[in-house]
This record gives C-alpha cells, sequence and structure tokens, in this order.
C-alpha cells in the first residue's frame, strides 16, 4: 500500500476544494467555520512563528489543550517545522507534566483550553517557550493570533519521508511513570487508511471530537481520519455543551468508551425505567419510533457506525444498546500499535463481546500463554529514550500486547484480560477480573466495577450505582443479590464472588481512580478500599459508609 503522510493528505484536499468546510469550532455557543485553505494557511504561519524560534529539526514541541480546531492545526504546524508533536492530557498532574517536559526535551508548548490552570502553570518552566491558543488558559510568552499576523505563511514546508518520526505519545499508565511511544508516519498512516477502508469513510461524513487528542484513539480515529478521508469535524464547547454540540454534529460515526455508553444509558433509564422500555420496544411500530426518538435525543439519528474502545464493555449494555438500533462495534489498539488494530466491524451481532478480526495492515497472534502478539506496519518501533524497555517489549520482531485473548474457530479474538491484572486468591487460585465484571454488566444500575481480591478466600467486587440510584432500599438490595447469585451460577467455584461492596463516589480522572481514557486504575481502587476488606463479611451486599462507621 502506497502511504500518505498528514501534509500530503492536507495539501490534496485544500488543492481539492480549498473552500470546503472542514473544521466547526463552537465559541460562545457560535460556530467558527475553518474551511480546507484556512486551516493550511493558519498551519503555515504557526509553523513560521515555531521556525523563527530556531529550533533543530527533530525538535520536540508539546500540545496540553483540551480538543479544539487549533489543536489540529497546531499539529499540522509542527510537521511543516520539520518537529515532533508531543500531546499531553489536560488532566495530567504536575509530576507527569514535569516528567513529560524533561524527558521529551520539549523547546515549546502549545497551551489551551484547561479545566485545572494551576498544575501547567507550575510545571511548564520559564525556559519553555508558550504559545497560547486563542481561549482562556496560561499565562504565555506569544499568543496564537498574533503568530498569525507577526508571521507570514512558511512557503519551504518541511515534508517528512515516511519513516521519519510524527509524534511522541506518552502513555496515561495505569501504573508508573509515562512510556514515551515514538510513532512514525508509516505507523499512524498504516492504521489510518486500514481504518478509512474499513469504516467506508466519506467526505461526506462527519465526526464528533471529544475524547483526549492526547490519545491516540482520538487523534488517529478523528484528527489522521478526516486528513485522509476528507470529512468534517465538529468540537465540544465544554462538558456543560456536550449534548447540544453532539446534536448539532450529528455524527456519522460517533466512537466512545464503555464510562460514557454506561453513562447514556443511566440517563435513558431514568426517563423511561426499563421495563416500560421493554414493553414499547415489543411493539412492532411503536419500538421502532421510541428506539428512533432515544438515537435522536442522543444526537446519532444519522449514524451508521458505532464504536467502545479503551477499555472492556459489557455484552449486556452491548446488546441493550443493539436493541435501540444502536449497534456497537468493540475495538482494541493500543498507542504502540497507532490506533485500530482490530474490530467488530462491519458489526456481526454474533459477535457481541470480541474485538472481531485484526486488521489488514498488522498480523497477530497468541503466546503460549495467551498473550495477543502484534506486528505489522502500524506497530511502533521503540520507546523513547529506553532500548531495555524496547528490547523486553519485542520478541523475534512480535510486539507483547500484555492483553490476553482468545481465538474462537472463526478467528475472532475476545479479550479476558490483561496479564498485570490476574490476581492469586488466598487459595491459591488465579482469577482475571474483566471477564467476571463483563458479566456484572448485566445490572443496569452498576455504572462501575471493579473484581478484586488478591489475598482474600474468594474474588469480591468493588460497585458503583448509576447517577440518580436510591440507595439502601429494600429492591435495590434484593436486585443486587439476585445479581450476584446469577452471576456466581455461571463461574467455577474459585472465582465465585464472596460479596458485592458499594461504593459511595463514583471513580473519575479527578480522584485518580480512572486514566485520562477512563481505564480503571485497578491499583489506586485496590489501595482505596482495601482496608476495608480486612474483616470477614456475612452479607452479600456491604455499604462503603457503613464499613467506615465500624472502622472508627
Amino acid at each position: 500500500m502506497d502511504y500518505l503522510t498528514p501534509l500530503q493528505n492536507l495539501l490534496n484536499k485544500t488543492s481539492k476544494h480549498p473552500d470546503k468546510v472542514f473544521l466547526h469550532q463552537p465559541i460562545n455557543r457560535k460556530w467558527r467555520l475553518f474551511t480546507w485553505a484556512e486551516v493550511e494557511l493558519q498551519a503555515r504561519c504557526i509553523a513560521s512563528g515555531i521556525k523563527a524560534q530556531g529550533y533543530e529539526t527533530g525538535a520536540r514541541i508539546g500540545i496540553l489543550s483540551k480538543n479544539c480546531a487549533e489543536w489540529f492545526i497546531a499539529d499540522l504546524a509542527i510537521m511543516m517545522a520539520g518537529m515532533i508533536s508531543v500531546p499531553i492530557y489536560t488532566t495530567a498532574g504536575r509530576s507527569s507534566i514535569s516528567y513529560i517536559i524533561k524527558h521529551g526535551d520539549l523547546k515549546a508548548i502549545f497551551v489551551g483550553k484547561l479545566d485545572n490552570t494551576q498544575y501547567a502553570d507550575e510545571s511548564i518552566g520559564d525556559e519553555i517557550l508558550r504559545v497560547a491558543l486563542p481561549y482562556p488558559t496560561i499565562t504565555a510568552q506569544a499568543q496564537w493570533n498574533d503568530w498569525l499576523t507577526e508571521f507570514p505563511p512558511l512557503q519551504d514546508i518541511h515534508m517528512p519521508d515516511i519513516d521519519d518520526v510524527l509524534t511522541i505519545v506518552y502513555t496515561s499508565g495505569t501504573t508508573g511513570a509515562p512510556k514515551g511511544v515514538v510513532v512514525s508516519h508509516k505507523n499512524f498512516a498504516a492504521a489510518v487508511q486500514n481504518t478509512a477502508t474499513l469504516l467506508e469513510l466519506k467526505e461526506t461524513d462527519r465526526s464528533l471530537s471529544y475524547l483526549p487528542l492526547a490519545h491516540v484513539t482520538e487523534r488517529s480515529l478523528v484528527e489522521a481520519e478526516s486528513l485522509y478521508v476528507g470529512n468534517e469535524v465538529f468540537f465540544v464547547e465544554s462538558l456543560d455543551t456536550f449534548v447540544d454540540d453532539l446534536k448539532h454534529c450529528k455524527p456519522t460515526f460517533f466512537l466512545s468508551v464503555p464510562r460514557l455508553w454506561s453513562k447514556f444509558q443511566s440517563e435513558i433509564l431514568v426517563k423511561i425505567p426499563q421495563k416500560k422500555l421493554n414493553t414499547l420496544l415489543k411493539l412492532p411500530l411503536i419500538g421502532k419510533l421510541v428506539a428512533y426518538k432515544i438515537r435522536s435525543a442522543l444526537g446519532l439519528q444519522h449514524a451508521r457506525g458505532f464504536g467502545s474502545g479503551t477499555a472492556p464493555i459489557s455484552v449486556s449494555i452491548l446488546e441493550w444498546y443493539h436493541r435501540l438500533g444502536i449497534s456497537i462495534s468493540e475495538a482494541w489498539g493500543m498507542s504502540e500499535t497507532s490506533g485500530l488494530s482490530c474490530a467488530n466491524f462491519p458489526f456481526v451481532k454474533e459477535h457481541l463481546g470480541t474485538i472481531g478480526f485484526p486488521a489488514d495492515c498488522i498480523e497477530m497472534k497468541l503466546s503460549e500463554e495467551k498473550e495477543i502478539l502484534i506486528r505489522g506496519d502500524a506497530v511502533f518501533k521503540e520507546y523513547y529514550l529506553d532500548p531495555k524497555l524496547t528490547n523486553e517489549s519485542f520478541t523475534d520482531g512480535w510486539l507483547h500486547t500484555g492483553d490476553c485473548a482468545q481465538i474462537n474457530s472463526e478467528g475472532v479474538y475476545q479479550i479476558i484480560g490483561r496479564i498485570k491484572e490476574q490476581f492469586k486468591t488466598a487459595k491459591g487460585k488465579y482469577v482475571a477480573p474483566v471477564p467476571i465484571e463483563s458479566l456484572l454488566g448485566v445490572n443496569h444500575d452498576l455504572e462501575q466495577v471493579c473484581v478484586m481480591g488478591s489475598g482474600l478466600k474468594q474474588p469480591i467486587a468493588i460497585v458503583v450505582l448509576a447517577e440518580g440510584r436510591q440507595r439502601k432500599n429494600s429492591q435495590l438490595i434484593k436486585e443486587l443479590e439476585d445479581t450476584l447469585k446469577l452471576v456466581n451460577d455461571q463461574l467455577e467455584n474459585h472465582l465465585k464472588l464472596d460479596y458485592l461492596l458499594v461504593c459511595t463516589e463514583h471513580w473519575t480522572i479527578e480522584n485518580k481512580l480512572l486514566t485520562p481514557t477512563m481505564k480503571l486504575k485497578r491499583n489506586e481502587i485496590e489501595k482505596q478500599y482495601e482496608p476495608l476488606l480486612e474483616q470477614e463479611q456475612k452479607n452479600k451486599i456491604l455499604w462503603e459508609e457503613d464499613l467506615l462507621q465500624l472502622d472508627h
């Protein structure tokens, strides 16, 4: 396959339709539209500003901002200037920001919309040039709009070779310091072009950019795909305007994460209780109308494809959405594989709970330990400044992903957890938590679930109720007991759950119990709740507040 870089794609699209609208940016509830020609022009001006600083080719330039049109443009400008982009999560704390700046030896950083400006302000030293995007942000030595007028468009832009480094993606990390994944233009192009073919993307498609652009999924499946395909991209102004912005966009493809799919489900069930919804959906004409109205209320009535990734999602949730005409394809990939590597797409209902078939641009197989091994054009070559970790991660050219899976007779892959997530109970039995967590998803009142039990006689499940669900009433307790029995009846003896512990607060990125991509930080969750698990319990449903009172 002939691979194209993002800059080649940009120039092709600008040449083809310079006045076509590319980006839609909401600002104070008004939509600012960027054409392809304007995106290229702004990128050239910003690239000229970067070049004027005298940095060497290949210097690392950071981007620390929530998603916006200028994020895309800054990324393109860094490429045009011959530099390497280093995105940073907006939810990163002081230590992570400081580590990435120092480890990546960043020379400058584009800063934009942030929920917490304090960490960025304290972590970015005076020796780093700050360039402020045109939104409220931290103090900066240079302003985006000033650069657009001060610097002429860069005429002789850098056109990278396909094997050159495109970006260094620092993993969010559930444990330890972030790792710098060195991604080449070829890696990115392989993943992007394969995905565009697989999903049959068109110039007339619309996508919403709201998941973190610092993560390879959003950057590959939304930013890079739009450059390759030529479709329009809409941004979200804030968390409060998310639903309105989603409805305005009316995406034709919509990608989300399990946490948000679960949240959408909870909000729907607050308005239409499950029993009533079941009754309505069984009625031939009314059922279709109700399903359409629910899709429309979410802004998804025009979507022909749906995806879920970054973490496992319960089969029960997938089945629930399928009844509404929202057939979610579960997908799998890593920063190290530059985006999508395996997906249940085209959607096959019989493959619910699986990640489907491997992409054409890579090869996958299982080791004797059932770990997914992967190689191909989309797979990265090294961790930045860490040859030891790089060598440990590859065997004969195959990358060790750390994910365990099983393959059925059709060649369909199903993730069964991470190698490092498995724990041993006091009985010496190993437990993989993800399949058990998936079974608990049958109860729609459970929004978050973490199975743990290292050193305990049996595994236990820590759960968080959906927002708005009343706590401790007899009906809820009975439903939770029924769910526990239903799940345990499907498990071997050493896997049966001893009890459910219902937590008081949701796990969030802010309280450090979720990664920026909303994966469970299992070690942090375990650390927080382990003190409550020291005593043997007789009841099957426990409440965090009750255990805390006993502890005091």
